[in-house]
């Protein structure tokens, strides 16, 4: 599975760095862009066994002091003249649970300049984001706000990724004398069949880490996994970058943009999986959500910002008759004020999941709420440091399983170094 994922995946992206549509450019005729951050961190936790270990903690990492490597990022960018790019992202991370580097993102861009009435088109393909966070907006995917992402966003970076095809439309205001843009971005995707797997098995989770292009997501072991289970022939652990059934997905997101006051967008995303398929203990999942999410300056400038997803996803037998059928939702809003060397960001959160099938031993039901603190520093133009608190308050039924409480809180404080460059 592992050399077969690893041969298509590689072709894709042999097409994704090597656009034929691209005239052939002398290497010095290319503009070249390297930035990058490095994130150290000191931290604790008070929490049961993570769900990266084989618990249903909601945090990546276990109980007690640890000392890591967040992130290492690397981003290279190439311009051939003013319409065509190209973009490499890779990860690496050494936090003693899953150490490993690799690429997350890989994609060739093609942004027409405007025309006189200020329509833009803007095209990506490659293996990339769905065109949805709000919050992972500096280099190499990061958050500039908080240290652990939001549950919606732990998400988008742990499984729900594609290679494809993104077109925008954008209506830049400018050239009309109005302070009002307007975009349009429909994607089509593929190589994501397995996404709802982890959102079911695990439930939402905060962390900041991104699974890397190679890697496999461990599956916390539940009974009806076991020998005569209902879910016995599911893989140890899930494929979030494989594709099953060759169907196309597709994402809408429609966006408008007021100048100097802030944004607001809207957008529905479906895998189109189809669900009867199943290879060497992959099981293609159906999802599909609908998501919304403001930023906003509001006065005293303190920014809001803020997303909304609510969603579902489905896997079942080769008969297509239901194993795993779940219904999530997750919110936060997060203020943020920036003054002098300073910013201050408070999150707060809730989310769910609602198991509706009746499959023994495999209840994906929780409940949660969850609240970040953040301070940063800056103590020089590419250099902060940042001291975090999380605390989540959650009701997962499924713990039991693993003898443990089925009311949890769980608390981590952690203090980083960031360096952007």
């Amino acid at each position: 599975m592992m050399i077969y994922r690893l041969t298509s995946l590689s072709a894709c992206l042999i097409a994704i760095l090597y656009p034929g549509s691209i005239k052939a450019t002398e290497w010095h005729d290319i503009e070249h862009h390297f930035s990058g951050v490095v994130d150290t961190r000191v931290g604790y936790v008070d929490s049961d066994k993570s769900y990266l270990t084989g618990g249903l903690g909601k945090l990546s990492a276990d109980a007690g002091t640890q000392v890591s490597l967040s992130q290492l990022g690397l981003s290279y960018q190439a311009q051939w003249g003013d319409a065509w790019s190209s973009r490499l992202v890779a990860n690496a991370y050494v936090d003693g649970i899953n150490n490993g580097v690799g690429l997350t993102e890989a994609m060739v861009r093609y942004r027409d300049i405007p025309t006189e009435s200020g329509i833009r088109v803007d095209v990506e393909f490659g293996l990339m984001y769905p065109n949805i966070s709000l919050e992972n907006v500096a280099t190499a995917w990061a958050s500039p706000y908080s240290l652990t992402y939001s549950t919606i966003n732990s998400w988008l970076g742990e499984e729900v990724r594609h290679i494809g095809l993104s077109t925008t439309i954008e209506f830049l205001g400018k050239y009309r004398q109005s302070a009002h843009d307007f975009s349009l971005t429909g994607e089509a995707l593929m190589y994501n069949d397995t996404s709802g797997a982890m959102l079911a098995w695990h439930g939402w989770t905060q962390s900041s880490r991104q699974t890397l292009l190679q890697e496999t997501i461990p599956i916390t072991a539940i009974p009806a996994m076991q020998p005569g289970g209902m879910l016995a022939e599911q893989a140890a652990n899930s494929d979030p970058f494989t594709e099953l059934d060759d169907r196309i997905g597709g994402h809408v997101v429609a966006k408008w943009t007021w100048r100097n006051h802030g944004s607001m967008q809207a957008g529905y995303y479906d895998n189109n999986a189809n669900t009867h398929i199943v290879k060497q203990g992959q099981y293609a999942w159906l999802t599909q959500f609908g998501h919304v999410g403001a930023k906003w300056l509001l006065p005293y400038g303190v920014n809001l910002v803020s997303q909304y997803m609510q969603g579902s996803t489905l896997m079942t037998n080769t008969d297509g008759v239901p194993v795993v059928d779940n219904d999530f939702h997750s919110g936060y809003i997060m203020l943020n004020k920036r003054w002098s060397q300073h910013r201050v960001s408070v999150r707060i959160e809730d989310f769910s999941v609602t198991d509706n099938d009746d499959t023994p031993e495999d209840n994906n039901n929780e409940d949660g709420q969850s609240m970040t603190l953040a301070y940063q520093y800056q103590l020089d133009r590419p250099w902060f440091i940042q001291l975090e608190y999380n605390v989540i308050d959650s009701t997962r039924p499924a713990r039991r399983y693993l003898n443990l409480p089925i009311d949890l809180i769980e608390q981590q404080w952690q203090l980083s170094s960031r360096y952007f460059f």
